[in-house]
Parts: C-alpha cells; sequence; structure tokens
C-alpha cells in the first residue's frame, strides 16, 4: 500500500503557561515563563518545516482535586500558572507566514458573539490563518469562576456547543464576501444589500446580529475539536474540520477515523474534508539504541501522582483517597467521558491504570529515519489524516522534530515541503 501524504500539527499543552521548568534543557522557561519568545520560536521553527497548524490548548481554573487542594498542582506548575492564549495569536501570527494558529475556547462560557468577531479579526488581521478549538470545559472549578455553583451536565453542554457554532457560523455569514466594496465615487464603503442581521433565538444562545466586522477570508476560521466520547464525536461530524484524537494504538486509531468519517458522511458532509489526527510524542536521538535508552529512563521516572492530578483534574475525582493497588469499584464523572471510558479501561487498580494510560502515540523511539519509518507505518494502516506533535516544549525539542524528524518525513515524500495556498482551510484540503 502507498501512504497517503499527511498532515503535521503542534499541540501546544499548557498552553501560555509553564514549560520544561525541570528539563535539563528547558533553559530560563521557569524565570520566564510568561516571556512569548518561546512560543514565537515555536511558530517560526514549525513554518519553517510546513506544519498546518499549531493547537492552543487552554483551561480557566486552579485545580484543587488531588488531595482535594490547590498544594500539588501550583508546586508542579499543572495547569497554574497559565496566561490567556488569545494574546498569543497575534505574536504568533508575525512570527510565522503560513501555518495555522489555533487558540482554545470553551462554549460553555464565552459568549458567541464575542467569539465570532474576535476570530473573525484574527482571520482579516492574518488573511485567513485562523482556526478555533473549540471546548465545552469539564471541571467545576472552571464553571465556579463563570458563577455557576456546578458544571452544567455533559449532555447538556454538548447541546450548547452545538448551538453556539450554529450561532458563531451564521455570524460570520451575516457579512457576503464582497461587501465591501470601497466605491470612493459613489461614496460607499459597504453595501449595505449584503450585510443583514441574523435574528437567531435558540434555547441556549440569541443574537441578533449582524457582526460589525467584515467576513472572514476563509469564510469559516478553521473548526477543530477534540470528540472521544459519543456526545463528542457527534458535535465534531457535524461541524469541524479537524478531529483530533487521543489515542495510543494504531487499532484505536483505526477504530477512530473509521468512526468519525462514518459520522460525517451521515451528516451530508464529506469525510475528505474533515481531517483527523492523532496525537503522537516520538522521540527523536541519533541512534536508535540512545533513543529506547531515553524511551525506557521516562518510563522508569514516570509518577503515578502526576498523571492521577492530571487526570483528576479532568474528571473532578481525587485519586488520591485510593490506594494505588486495590481494585477499583465502579466510578462516574461529569467530566470528559470519552477520556474517563480509556482511563478505566487500562487496568483493575490505579498503579496498573497510571503506568498504562497515555495521552498519545508515545512509545515510537529512534533515529530520525527510524521514526519517519514508523509513521509512514501506522499512517498507511490507518489511512489518513495526520499527526499532531504533543511532546513537552523546550528549544531542543523542537529542533529534534523540526530539523531531525521533519526532513526525513520530507525524504519519503511523507509530509509538505512547501505551502500552495496562502491560507489555512486551502492547505488542509490540498491533500
Amino acid at each position: 500500500m502507498t501512504c497517503p501524504q499527511f498532515h503535521l500539527g503542534w499541540f501546544l499543552g499548557n498552553s501560555y503557561g509553564v514549560h520544561g521548568w525541570l528539563d535539563q534543557w528547558g533553559g530560563g522557561t521557569a524565570r520566564n515563563w510568561s516571556d512569548p519568545a518561546l512560543h514565537m520560536d515555536l511558530a517560526r521553527a514549525i513554518d519553517r518545516a510546513c506544519f498546518d497548524f499549531v493547537l492552543l490548548e487552554d483551561s480557566s481554573f486552579v485545580p484543587d482535586n488531588y488531595g482535594s487542594s490547590m498544594d500539588f498542582y501550583l508546586k508542579r506548575a499543572s495547569r497554574a500558572p497559565k496566561n490567556d492564549p488569545l494574546p498569543l495569536v497575534p505574536l504568533m501570527l508575525q512570527a510565522s507566514k503560513h501555518v495555522g494558529i489555533v487558540p482554545t475556547i470553551s462554549t460553555s462560557f464565552y459568549p458567541p458573539y464575542l467569539l465570532a468577531r474576535l476570530m473573525a479579526t484574527l482571520d482579516l488581521m492574518s488573511d485567513g490563518r485562523v482556526g478555533c478549538n473549540f471546548v465545552t470545559s469539564t471541571a467545576n472549578r472552571a464553571a465556579q469562576n463563570f458563577g455557576l455553583n456546578d458544571h452544567i451536565e455533559h449532555h447538556t453542554r454538548y447541546e450548547m456547543a452545538d448551538e453556539f457554532v450554529e450561532v458563531v457560523k451564521q455570524l460570520w455569514d451575516s457579512w457576503e464576501e464582497d461587501a465591501i466594496v470601497a466605491d470612493a465615487a459613489g461614496q460607499t464603503f459597504v453595501d449595505p444589500c449584503k450585510v443583514r442581521p441574523i435574528e437567531f433565538e435558540g434555547k441556549f444562545f440569541s443574537s441578533r446580529g449582524p457582526l460589525n466586522t467584515a467576513r472572514p477570508p476563509q469564510g469559516h476560521p478553521v473548526l477543530v475539536q477534540a470528540g472521544g466520547s459519543p456526545q463528542g464525536r457527534a458535535f465534531a461530524s457535524r461541524h469541524m474540520d479537524v478531529v483530533m484524537a487521543a489515542v495510543s494504538t494504531v487499532e484505536e486509531m483505526k477504530s477512530f477515523r473509521d468512526d468519525i468519517r462514518a459520522r460525517v458522511a451521515a451528516n451530508g458532509r464529506d469525510p475528505d474534508k474533515t481531517k483527523i489526527v492523532f496525537q503522537f510524542v516520538p522521540i527523536v536521538a541519533e541512534s536508535d539504541t540512545q533513543a529506547q535508552e531515553i524511551l525506557e529512563a521516562r518510563r522508569a521516572a514516570k509518577d503515578p501522582a502526576e498523571i492521577l492530578a492530571a487526570m483528576g483534574s479532568l474528571f473532578d475525582i481525587d485519586f488520591s483517597v485510593f490506594d494505588l493497588d486495590e481494585p477499583l469499584s465502579e466510578m462516574s464523572t461529569n467530566g470528559q467521558q470519552g477520556t474517563f471510558k480509556r482511563f478505566m479501561s487500562m487496568g483493575r487498580t490505579l498503579r496498573e491504570i497510571a503506568n498504562s494510560f497515555h495521552f498519545a502515540v508515545d512509545d515510537v523511539a529512534g533515529t530520525p529515519d527510524t521514526v519517519a519509518g514508523k509513521m509512514q507505518e501506522m499512517m498507511e494502516e490507518v489511512g489518513g489524516d495526520g499527526f499532531l506533535i504533543a511532546g513537552n516544549l523546550n528549544r531542543r525539542y523542537i529542533a529534534e522534530i523540526t530539523d531531525g524528524l521533519v526532513p526525513a518525513l520530507q525524504k519519503r515524500g511523507l509530509v509538505r515541503t512547501g505551502f500552495s495556498n496562502a491560507q489555512f482551510r486551502e492547505n488542509l484540503l490540498e491533500f
């Protein structure tokens, strides 16, 4: 089988937060964590390496799940401190020429009109290089920061998200593409016949419209979502241009992609226009032996508490109260349903689960050519559409991927060597 050419993205977990402060190669990021220079360096590097996009994850609370306290999270700089990533977008756009920049917003807490106007503005500023990652948020503490006592029920959150996206799409469409005529002779800047209210009245949101800025250059900025639960997958299949998957095996990758493509087709959309990308954490070194040694050292250094604290903040569960080696009883969550189901399926005890659970395909290690070959084998079996690099951020890792792995992929003809189009969406749909 011939491997299809595939897309590359970068998932920036903890986005505008602390990166690599305990890493040997973290540099001065502990002291300078709010300096945007690292993020701008990332944008330059992945632009040069012809990545499609970078996604800026976000959350809006300080967790206190593990040990019923904020202490663990604050000491480890886990989710806090974290700045709002949206101010990074113009800086990263300015540092690059082609790569798409995708910030995250919560459909549970963000006003649709504000989001539609903000994304239209960024798309206009960049001539069509932005996208938007939609999340419903998961934590009670986040909901309490926005005036709620408890978070909205999971299924209801996705009903809201569906309506949210419908509102913002209608707002982007409230201006026709050629509404701005800039006719000096006729003293007409905007043709009034080509701008109209939307008069949206829904179950959760209402908006008169129109936007007070022009239609985005891409029509709609690229829409992105990570749909793990049945509700998330249904939501993604109705609206999204890119769907992210956090799975750990080729079998899971293939199953996820087949399911999303079938759902997209059932919604009357072209599956080839919805790209499924898989979180991937490769280890690249000068030899296969060295890479395997790094992999084994990371496995040996794995701290169950780190994983359980991180998962607890997604599920609103305090895993510190359970014995690591006792079989777990039945549990439920109002948090991330798809991730929770995968997490609980990884073993009978918390220790087994913590040792087995992976956010991504992360056991691939070797020289650039070895890793490129394994990526080729995976894509041949899965069928597409690409990988989302999700490793810990430091400048050394950026170089290992962009200046080591990517040239090996390009040599095999697996990824692009240049950009044929000016806009993010056009580059996504090129193959």
